[in-house]
């Protein structure tokens, strides 16, 4: 594989699926109707969630992690691994390393949810905290040089890029009608994978990014033209908030994305609100930003259309869960 080249082939994902099978699960996918979403759209826009919430871990973050790992050789994977996070890929991490029989130290802010430090270690994997993302960086950077742990990066890179392609590929087979999908972005990964996978198999579907105004880090580099090395973050999606964007998965989403909307925090708020009272899904903000920017500003757009919803995961304690859906009460 030409690593500085951001495109992936269908033998390259079909591979990697038969790869990661045995440690990953294949998830559902659900046709969304009810009185609320359908008063929410214009008529005739149906919807079609996909529930990555039910993956290995919590997220869709198990199957990078898991791509990344089965690539090591034996005698890199007996010195076990390395990341950095502000949970879900800790705690993907932290799987691979188990379900392969090798050790992690995982990097976690210290703003991190005390829900996923405790996952990350139950799972088995030592936590070390940083006080912010850069700082998180340096440190794991620092490990993986100093115990020669091998490095598996939240969001860069060709293996973790095909670990979500596999997604892509999954959720067409599972639906082949859909006009278009709605991906969250964080760093990139998961869009930039699941996007060039749809694209290949269906270039005519439509790939819609969706950021949280607070850290919008990919509109930022698309407008630039390439990726931005700072980024402010301030949102409740914590999982989407990347203290920079790279190379690889710019170029992949730069390819792949037909257009990035951004969410404030209020519509993720009433996006999570909304899916646990008409899907009874209790989400992570991350996971309800695909559903936010359905209702807010791909609605218009996306009429008539049979639209896909990514909904990526969730790892979220009940008590900040039932902060968020509180305050989205308060505000309706």
């Amino acid at each position: 594989m030409d690593l500085a080249t951001p495109a992936l082939s269908l033998a390259e994902i079909e591979e990697t699926r038969e790869m990661i099978a045995p440690y990953v699960v294949r998830t559902p996918v659900h046709d969304w109707r009810g009185r609320e979403i359908e008063a929410l759209l214009p008529p005739g826009t149906r919807v079609n969630l996909k529930l990555e919430l039910f993956q290995q871990s919590g997220t869709f973050k198990a199957r990078g992690a898991i791509s990344k790992m089965l690539r090591l050789s034996p005698e890199e994977l007996a010195r076990g691994v390395t990341a950095v996070s502000a949970g879900n890929h800790a705690i993907a991490t932290a799987y691979a390393a188990a379900a392969l029989g090798t050790t992690a130290k995982v990097v976690m802010m210290g703003s991190a949810n005390p829900a996923r430090v405790a996952a990350c270690r139950a799972l088995g994997a030592e936590v070390v905290t940083a006080p912010d993302g850069r700082t998180a960086f340096e440190m794991v950077e620092a490990i993986s040089r100093d115990e020669g742990r091998a490095f598996i990066h939240p969001f860069e890179g060709p293996y973790t890029a095909l670990g979500t392609a596999t997604l892509g590929v999954e959720w067409l087979e599972q639906v082949p009608d859909l006009d278009a999908v709605i991906i969250a972005i964080g760093g990139g990964g998961l869009c930039g994978g699941a996007s060039a996978a749809i694209k290949l198999l269906k270039p005519d579907c439509l790939v819609f990014g969706v950021e949280p105004t607070g850290s919008d880090t990919m509109s930022r580099s698309f407008a630039q033209g390439s990726p931005i090395d700072h980024a402010e973050v301030r949102t409740i999606a914590d999982s989407l908030a990347p203290p920079f964007a790279l190379p690889y998965s710019f170029g992949l989403c730069r390819r792949n994305v037909d257009d990035i909307v951004l969410v404030d925090d209020d519509q993720i708020r009433a996006a999570m609100a909304l899916l646990f009272r008409e899907m009874k899904l209790a989400v992570e903000p991350a996971a309800a930003a695909a559903t936010a920017a359905l209702a807010g500003p791909l609605r218009k757009r996306l009429a008539r259309k049979k639209v896909g919803v990514l909904v990526c995961g969730s790892n979220i304690d009940f008590q900040t869960f039932e902060r968020h859906i509180r305050q989205a009460e308060a505000q309706a």
